[in-house]
């Protein structure tokens, strides 16, 4: 750099000399040579040269000296800046470091102070640990003098009072199964005697045995009855019914246990009556037709439930039987309506568990096929059932679901759990067997008024047509062992509150939960 700035004056100072002399020339020529000084030689001209040079180089270089003077002083300040700043970091980390160190110093005094007054605590727990057993002794001995008995003895005062007061609750439970079998006997016994009645035409009166027919008038009592009775003791012998004519007014009726010779002779006694012809060959004719259309209505009823069900493969006979039940009733519940409920239950109980549906149906639809045949065949109705199905060559599992659907014998498939369940879902749903809707739903609600009286209980259902009541209990009122005392008390509120026939479960369900978050 300093050589090329030397070179640059070196053209300046010559470019100069030459412009000098030019203009030397010029004045020459215009003034004449007496008007110029004197010119230099050309040593003298490059002494002064030199001399200008010289003088320009040593201002350069103190020029170029004060800018390293300066270069050097910025360089000095900037690199004292620096240290400075790393002096104060310095600094500030060991002002850090001290402060930690008095910090845990702090910290180890004041667990040096808190295990001084642990062991200190200890020491006294202990001595009054010691204390208190001592002070137990003594009570032990003044109950034991003041009572007259022993720790042994005490104990054995207690257990014996326990022993009694379970030997009442025992008592009182056997009490309570002895009612509910009780209980339990006298509807199977009604039922028993239903079926019977159903399948016996003997000469006993029950409830929803008779059928009435309307007369036009009076005179229609004598013609039915006939000369010196010849009529009715016809229409009796063919149908095997009883005609009952009273002082009624335009009124028979017509009495029998077995429905189906019932109906043909209602049938036929109201063909009879709007014929207007009645006289032992034509009473015949009537009851032959009434009887072909009753069979033709039960085949239809059996086809409908076939269809209705969605099974098919049925033996004939059996869809006559099916047919037949329309006219049976048990607790005033229709059989055949009864059987499809179980039908269309076990089929959707089989959908949900994977099973097969139309199995489930078939077997739901034949569980009381018994109830369809007359005394002719002895046995109860599931007997009666499970040897028709084997006749006519039914599925296993159909014929395992007849033989346990009552629990006489335990089911061997999931299918047969189901028929089971699902008759008594029918048999138990609101209004299946002549209970009032609104007494059921009162009794339901009552139910769960007296379970939500007590604290604690948060939500409470009464399921099972009133069987069981399901109670949600609060799991930050209620812990695990008062669940136990709280469904005590509201069995025992429940039994002096409410009447009701059989036992009531009372189900208690707990439920904690524990939720955090991972962040």
């Amino acid at each position: 750099m300093k050589q090329l700035f030397l070179q640059m004056k070196w053209v300046q100072t010559i470019l100069q000399w030459w412009m000098n002399k030019k203009w030397r020339e010029t004045v020459h020529y215009i003034n004449g040579p007496e008007t110029l000084p004197a010119p230099l030689s050309a040593e003298e001209e490059a002494k002064k040269i030199i001399e200008e040079a010289v003088k320009t180089a040593e201002a350069k270089k103190k020029e170029a000296v004060l800018e390293g003077k300066d270069e050097i002083h910025q360089l000095r300040d900037e690199s004292e800046k620096e240290l400075a700043e790393r002096r104060k970091e310095v600094q500030r980390q060991e002002r850090r470091i001290q402060q930690r160190e008095e910090s845990l110093d702090k910290k180890m005094e004041s667990l040096e102070q808190k295990e001084d007054a642990i062991a200190e605590k200890k020491q006294q727990a202990e001595a009054f640990l010691l204390e208190a057993e001592g002070i137990k002794a003594n009570q032990f001995e003044i109950l034991e003098r003041i009572s007259g008995f022993t720790a042994e003895q005490a104990k054995e005062f207690l257990l014996k009072n326990l022993e009694n007061e379970l030997v009442h609750e025992k008592a009182a439970k056997i009490m309570d199964i002895e009612q509910q079998t009780k209980d339990e006997a006298e509807n199977l016994a009604r039922e028993i005697i239903t079926v019977a009645i159903q399948r016996c035409a003997a000469d006993h009166v029950a409830e929803a045995t008779i059928s009435v027919v309307q007369l036009p008038n009076d005179e229609m009592k004598g013609r039915i009855i006939g000369r010196e009775g010849r009529n009715i003791r016809a229409i009796e012998t063919m149908t095997g019914v009883d005609l009952i004519i009273d002082d009624t007014p335009e009124t028979i009726t017509i009495s029998s246990f077995e429905p189906v010779r019932r109906e043909v002779a209602r049938i036929a006694l109201e063909k009879l009556i709007a014929d207007g012809r009645i006289h032992p060959t034509r009473i015949e004719e009537m009851i032959e037709k009434a009887r072909r259309e009753v069979d033709a209505t039960i085949k239809q009823e059996g086809e409908r439930a076939i269809i209705e069900a969605g099974v098919n493969g049925i033996h004939p006979e059996l869809v006559k039987l099916l047919g037949r039940m329309k006219y049976r009733t048990s607790y005033g519940q229709n059989v055949l309506n009864h059987s499809l409920e179980v039908a269309f239950l076990s089929g959707v109980m089989a959908s949900e568990l994977g099973l097969d549906p139309p199995l489930a149906r078939r077997a739901g639809l034949l569980h009381d096929i018994g109830k369809a045949l007359d005394h002719e065949m002895e046995g109860s109705h599931v007997e009666i059932g499970v040897d028709v199905a084997r006749k006519y060559k039914e599925h296993e599992v159909v014929i395992d679901a007849i033989q346990s659907h009552h629990g006489d014998v335990e089911p061997k498939s999931i299918i047969a759990c189901i028929v089971q369940a699902a008759d008594a879902i029918s048999a138990a749903r609101p209004g299946a067997r002549r209970e009032n809707l609104e007494s059921y739903i009162k009794r339901l609600e009552k139910l769960e008024e007296v379970a939500s009286s007590f604290e604690g209980v948060e939500r409470c259902f009464a399921i099972q047509a009133g069987r069981e009541v399901r109670i949600m209990v609060k799991p930050e009122v209620v812990d695990d062992d008062q669940m136990i005392l709280l469904a005590r008390d509201i069995c025992r509120k429940i039994e002096s509150d409410l009447e009701y026939p059989g036992q009531i479960k009372v189900n208690m369900v707990r439920e904690s939960r524990a939720v955090e978050y991972a962040k």
